[in-house]
């Protein structure tokens, strides 16, 4: 009910309203500042002559000024050239057979793709007096003590079907 009667007095007479709120005058704006006209001090010449003089006694000062400064001595950084692409890395190809649409052809050497590690972890998993640590480190080009914890650390899933039990179900009583 109270928003009815609101509307209806929101609503009356808003065209006379609107009409005379445009036709009325437009407010004057502030007035500025004194020291914000820029346009008068280009007026008086005085003002202009002491701005473009010369003063001998500010020259004078400025001419005694003498800097000196010296930057720290360089220091090369002696990383033996990491981070320094000067060459390129080495690369090997993938492992992988019917995966090979899967992922990518070339890796650098000392590393290995997702599926080249899980395909590893599986084989090592399932055949571990063929798949020894040392031969998996010669046949990725990886360190043996990243294979170790490679294999120490990372287990790939395994699915364990539970047999299904033939009891009855209990009734309710």
């Amino acid at each position: 009910m109270g928003g009815r009667l609101t509307r209806v007095f929101r609503t009356f007479n808003v065209e006379n309203r609107a009409r005379r709120e445009i036709s009325k005058e437009k407010p004057t704006p502030a007035p500025r500042h004194p020291t914000s006209r820029l346009d008068e001090l280009a007026d008086h010449p005085e003002i202009q002559e002491e701005i473009y003089r010369k003063d001998d006694r500010l020259l004078t000062f400025l001419k005694d000024v003498y800097v000196e400064s010296r930057d720290p001595p360089v220091r090369v950084k002696d990383g033996g050239g990491e981070h320094l692409p000067c060459k390129q890395e080495e690369k090997r190809l993938t492992k992988l057979d019917h995966l090979a649409d899967l992922d990518v052809k070339k890796v650098p050497k000392g590393k290995i793709s997702i599926v080249e590690a899980l395909t590893l972890l599986n084989n090592h998993k399932l055949h571990p007096q063929i798949w020894t640590a040392e031969k998996i480190a010669v046949e990725y080009s990886l360190e043996l003590k990243e294979v170790n914890s490679l294999l120490e650390f990372f287990i790939p899933f395994a699915v364990k079907e539970f047999p299904k039990e033939t009891k009855k179900a209990i009734k309710p009583t």
